[in-house]
């Protein structure tokens, strides 16, 4: 594997972002020619004549002013590396792009960059105020691909990121963080646990240096770096006007391939993918779809067998499967007392085979029995 090296000016240009955050932020807007890929474009100097005219010349010479040595203990003391679009560990496919970063900070393994390909990546996002349906299918699809050994990339954010997330490492599969802040940091706080595990088993990465703040225009920011990584940007559930849908707009701009997740036409949350799917997007039902849409149908299988079941159990999931979907609705169509019944909805549902609502209702998932 190529050693994780970055050159002291792409590496100055993180730290240069993290010093402009601030003053992007008075200019980012989702305006065409002001959107935060845009600006990332421009060179340092263009840049912070845009962003800081005022203090310019400054914030140039401060950066420029930064001991190369400098630079490397402070990825040293945050337990980070570094590498940039002059090396090999620098993915190709990222540094085609006309906004690729300059330099890519990550904590973890990276050698889940060497190599890495767009065929070989997916990545998964969607809303943050997901619904029990989203967060399901979410993390089936990282267990799923991630298992299929995928490398399923998200961005650690509340919702179907962190579902995604943690379905690849069920499947003690590779998974990859996207932050809009410097990797050292866990953001949303909430999920420093998550993130933590993701640094032991996966790669956290990050355009800002260490200890950089989160703006609002970093997210848009590091959502270009998730479309590039990807042959595959899936939207699991999302509003109309959903951060998660700038995600798609980027890596279709790339060529990427975008699926989506149906839903149902009434929920507010499916909006946003069902209307990708009526402007073409690829119907995601599950990881086979996906696996079918990149490498072709058939050239992977996905089978998903749950544990046996004894005849009791196997009474009772056939009645969910009938329709039934409440405990007591189970309980009179099979005849069985309710704390029977009850009991075993509960080690269906720990097994795998149904799901139960904030509302007490029951559906069946997609494991097939044994």
């Amino acid at each position: 594997m190529a050693e994780p090296r970055a050159c002291p000016e792409c590496l100055r240009r993180s730290w240069l972002l993290s010093s402009l955050g601030p003053y992007v932020e008075r200019i980012a807007t989702g305006e065409p020619g002001s959107r935060s890929p845009e600006l990332l474009r421009l060179s340092n100097e263009d840049l912070v004549e845009v962003a800081a005219p005022k203090v310019a010349a400054q914030l140039l010479a401060r950066v420029e002013a930064m001991p190369d040595r400098h630079l490397d203990e402070e990825l040293v003391a945050a337990q980070c590396w570094a590498c940039c679009r002059h090396g090999d560990l620098y993915p190709a496919h990222l540094r085609d792009a006309a906004d690729a970063p300059w330099a890519l900070i990550g904590r973890g393994d990276p050698s889940l960059l060497d190599g890495l390909e767009p065929f070989g990546t997916v990545t998964i996002v969607g809303a943050r105020r997901a619904t029990s349906y989203g967060r399901e299918i979410a993390r089936d699809l990282g267990r799923d691909l991630a298992g299929a050994g995928m490398i399923v990339v998200s961005g650690l954010a509340f919702g179907i990121d962190a579902c995604a997330h943690r379905g690849a490492l069920d499947a003690a599969g590779r998974t990859i963080a996207v932050l809009g802040c410097g990797p050292d940091t866990a953001y949303p706080a909430a999920h420093r646990s998550l993130w933590r595990r993701i640094c032991e088993q996966g790669l956290v990465l990050s355009e800002f240096p260490p200890g950089a703040t989160p703006w609002r225009w970093t997210f848009p920011a590091r959502n270009r770096i998730m479309a590039a990584l990807a042959g595959m940007t899936v939207v699991v559930e999302a509003a109309t006007r959903s951060g998660a849908l700038i995600t798609t707009d980027l890596a279709a701009d790339l060529g990427r391939d975008i699926g989506a997740v149906p839903g149902p036409v009434t929920s507010r949350a499916s909006a946003g993918p069902n209307n990708l799917l009526a402007g073409g997007a690829c119907v995601v039902r599950d990881a086979q779809d996906v696996l079918d849409a990149m490498l072709g149908p058939g050239a992977s299988r996905i089978e998903r067998a749950g544990p046996p079941l004894d005849e009791a159990l196997a009474t009772v999931l056939a009645a969910v499967e009938a329709g039934e979907g409440t405990c007591d609705g189970v309980a009179a169509a099979l005849g069985l007392p309710g704390p029977d019944t009850a009991g075993a909805l509960a080690r269906l549902e720990a097994l795998g085979y149904v799901s139960c609502s904030p509302m007490g209702t029951y559906s069946r998932t997609l494991l097939s029995a044994p």
